[in-house]
């Protein structure tokens, strides 16, 4: 699947907040040799249900094929393709860096041009908070790597369609 044909796709799922659901989802895109590149689940409004948003790759087709499997899984009420539609779509990044006292000045300046946050100082490192879409959370990490970057968590992608 890393055709020249291949285009990211944000697929949502409302699913039944019941075991074994993520993993019926999650077993049907790797018994098919489909990677998943983000993954995050939620619990709606409704706790009875939950929000799975994933993203994937594939030429119109496959993700055509995924998506009529998706939808006869047991535990999937409604899968919807974000692919081309108007979404508002964010990802959120803890990035744990070394604070030498050299560079604290342009780490707080990152954070702040990035409208990031610093959310836990210590003696030796910080812990930034960065949202914004993919390509933003990338930015930031980028900018931060020749400072010295210890950890990162990510959470993916999380996608909801604008009103029409």
């Amino acid at each position: 699947m890393n055709d020249l044909n291949d285009e990211k796709h944000v697929l949502s799922l409302l699913v039944d907040n019941t075991p074994g659901v993520l993993s019926s989802v999650v077993g049907l895109f790797s018994g098919r040799g489909f990677n998943i590149t983000s993954l995050c689940v939620a619990e709606t409004l409704d706790p009875k249900t939950s929000r799975i948003t994933l993203v994937t790759s594939g030429d119109a087709s496959v993700v055509e094929q995924i998506k009529k499997q998706l939808n006869k899984l047991i535990g999937v009420v409604k899968v919807y393709d974000f692919t081309g539609a108007g979404i508002v779509s964010r990802d959120m990044a803890l990035v744990k860096v070394r604070a030498r006292s050299g560079q604290r000045a342009e780490i707080f300046r990152n954070v702040d041009i990035f409208r990031g946050k610093v959310v836990d100082v210590g003696p030796d490192d910080y812990i930034l908070e960065v949202t914004g879409n993919e390509a933003k959370v990338d930015a930031f990490i980028d900018l931060l790597k020749h400072i010295g970057i210890k950890e990162i968590a990510r959470t993916g992608t999380i996608a909801l369609a604008r009103d029409k």
